[in-house]
């Protein structure tokens, strides 16, 4: 079997799809069947080995991209609606978006609430309109800037939306074990949480931080001990205050060095 990875419109979602006779290649825009429902995506990766009941039914077409279009511009309006019956209802609930599958059998609204919603008044009123599947799914704040997008602090774009494609745990700790300021402008994002970027150098401090002499803890040196006010773990030294109140800078070998 020919087995590609294919990222779904809309939702976001990689699937697994036995690509047939099609010769496809990563980047390849297809029309696919999973769970028996057409949807349209690009392929992000080819030639993997495994098993799958999800098929590549064609490439898209010129007309598969007018249909695309065309869902699209409906789901538009369909959002449009769906606040204005969120409101009559008073529910407590923000929506983000609203997309249909490629053959409009069902229809998604993605919103975000602080607490659990009774959405189904809303669901009815909403089948009742568009005479198919209507499913309302709950998202956290992390899921709307994947989908939204923008610019970070670093001036890039959003890593949820360039390529992260899951959001691993991410601490307070993390900050403190890299030094740094826990001032939220600075260590949150724009969706308002822990910066993601947290995660991708925290191994390395916490590896070059084995055997630094703590913050405040006294040093012995060859000029007396002192107390430690700033450690460089990347170049291995830190800078100790001997009783006369100079500072020194000094290359430390392991934690022992530390008076406790």
């Amino acid at each position: 079997m020919k087995i590609v990875e294919v990222l779904i419109d809309n939702s976001l979602e990689k699937t697994f799809c036995d690509s047939a006779n099609f010769n496809l290649k990563k980047g390849d825009y297809v029309i696919i069947s999973v769970d028996n429902i057409l949807c349209s995506g690009q392929v992000s990766a080819n030639n993997l080995d495994m098993a799958t009941k999800n098929k590549v039914i064609r490439k898209v077409t010129s007309k598969d991209l007018q249909t695309i279009s065309k869902n699209s511009e409906d789901s538009i309006k369909c959002l449009q609606e769906a606040k204005k019956l969120q409101d009559k209802l008073n529910l407590s609930m923000s929506f983000v978006e609203a997309y249909y599958t490629f053959d409009r059998r069902q229809l998604y609204f993605l919103f975000i609430a602080d607490n659990r919603i009774d959405f189904r008044e809303l669901a009815k009123k909403l089948a009742d309109k568009y005479r198919t599947r209507i499913e309302l799914r709950q998202i956290g704040i992390r899921d709307k800037a994947k989908r939204i997008g923008g610019l970070g602090p670093c001036g890039l774009f959003l890593c949820c939306n360039s390529f992260l494609t899951d959001f691993n745990s991410v601490s307070i700790n993390m900050a403190k074990n890299q030094f740094l300021a826990l001032n939220p402008s600075k260590i949150n994002g724009v969706c308002g949480r822990l910066l993601c970027c947290l995660n991708y150098e925290n191994s390395v401090y916490s590896e070059l931080k084995v055997g630094a002499p703590k913050l405040g803890s006294l040093y012995e040196t060859e000029k007396g001990k002192g107390k430690v006010v700033s450690v460089d773990i990347f170049k291995g030294n830190c800078s100790v205050e001997l009783k006369d109140k100079s500072i020194i800078t000094v290359t430390y070998q392991k934690e022992d060095d530390c008076i406790k």
